[in-house]
């Protein structure tokens, strides 16, 4: 997976820097445009932000090429999936949370009219 996934001589240095801190601020960023109301698309703009300081990471802690489109499309795209999942958790629970009377959830990520 070395050079397709990452390109640090060790898996664990993607996983710190992607997954774990990378991830984190992506969810937390989900979790924001969601609390104040912002549409998806916003959302989208400022994970893709969060992309180029997370290749910048990389860059200046283990060597990592910091303008690299394929490296950064790849930490883009686990950004993305993470901040979506805190982005539809927060939501789902506003929805079902404020709108009670309205909504009823149907999955964690998910609700619907109640009938």
């Amino acid at each position: 997976m070395q050079g397709i996934l990452y390109e640090e001589p060790s898996i664990l240095q993607f996983f710190f820097v992607t997954c774990l801190l990378g991830g984190w601020a992506a969810w937390m960023t989900g979790r924001a445009c969601a609390q104040t109301w912002r549409s998806y698309p916003s959302l989208i703009l400022y994970l893709m932000l969060l992309g180029i300081a997370v290749r910048f990471i990389h860059h200046a802690l283990f060597n990592g090429t910091m303008f690299s489109l394929h490296f950064y499309l790849v930490d883009a795209v686990v950004l993305l999936i993470i901040g979506t999942f805190g982005f539809r958790y927060t939501r789902a629970d506003q929805m079902v949370s404020q709108y009670s009377w309205l909504y009823e959830r149907t999955s964690l990520l998910s609700w619907k009219s109640k009938n």
